[in-house]
C-alpha cells in the first residue's frame, strides 16, 4: 500500500491552512490580503500585483503603487467590491490601505476563529487518516497483505497523521501570537 496518495491530501490540508491564515488581518499590514482582489484590465480580470507594486511601507500600511496611473479608481473600486474591510485611500500617485489597530476583544475573537480553523483541519487530516486506515483494513481482508503488515501499515499512518497535525498546530499558535502582540 502506498501513502504517498495520503500524504499529497495532508500537504493539500496544510496548504489550505496557510493560505486561509494569511488571509486573515492581524492589525499588521500584510499583502496577501489583496491575493483574492481582481481588478478589469483590458477586458481582463487581473490580480492586482500584476498591475501594480505592493508595499509595506510602515507596519499598519499597504502601498499600491499601479504602473499605469489610469488604473486608480478600477484598483480601489476593485479593493471596495471585494470587502476586505478597509477603504482605500487614493492620491495621485496610487493607493493606501490603513490597517486600524486591533481592540484586545477583536484580537481574542480572531484567535478563536484560527483555533476553530485549526480543528477543522485537524478533522480533515484524521478523516484522511481514517480513509488509509479502512483501505489497509481492506487490502489485509483481501488476503493481500499479512496481519503483521497491516500492523505496519497502521503506524505509518499514525506517525504521518501525528507530523500533520503537528504541523497544523504550529501554523495555528504562530498565527495566533502574531494576532495576540500586535
Amino acid at each position: 500500500m502506498e501513502l504517498t496518495e495520503y500524504e499529497v491530501k495532508m500537504k493539500e490540508r496544510i496548504e489550505y491552512l496557510v493560505e486561509e491564515l494569511g488571509n486573515i488581518r492581524a492589525g499588521r499590514a500584510n499583502p496577501q490580503i489583496l491575493n483574492k482582489v481582481k481588478v478589469e484590465y483590458y477586458g481582463a480580470m487581473s490580480p492586482i500585483n500584476q498591475l501594480a507594486s505592493i508595499s509595506v511601507p510602515e507596519p499598519r500600511q499597504i502601498l499600491i503603487t499601479p504602473w499605469d496611473r489610469n488604473l486608480i479608481p478600477e484598483i480601489a473600486k476593485a479593493i471596495t467590491k471585494a470587502d476586505i474591510g478597509i477603504n482605500p485611500l487614493q492620491d495621485a500617485s496610487g493607493i493606501r490601505l490603513i490597517f486600524p489597530e486591533l481592540t484586545e476583544a477583536r484580537r481574542r475573537e480572531i484567535a478563536k476563529d484560527i483555533r476553530d480553523l485549526g480543528e477543522t483541519m485537524k478533522v480533515a487530516i484524521r478523516n484522511i487518516r481514517r480513509e488509509a486506515m479502512d483501505e489497509a483494513k481492506k487490502m489485509e481482508k483481501e488476503s493481500l497483505i499479512s496481519e503483521d503488515e497491516l500492523r505496519g501499515q497502521e503506524e505509518k499512518i499514525q506517525k504521518l497523521t501525528d507530523k500533520y497535525v503537528e504541523e497544523v498546530s504550529n501554523k495555528v499558535a504562530e498565527k495566533e501570537k502574531e494576532i495576540m502582540e500586535v
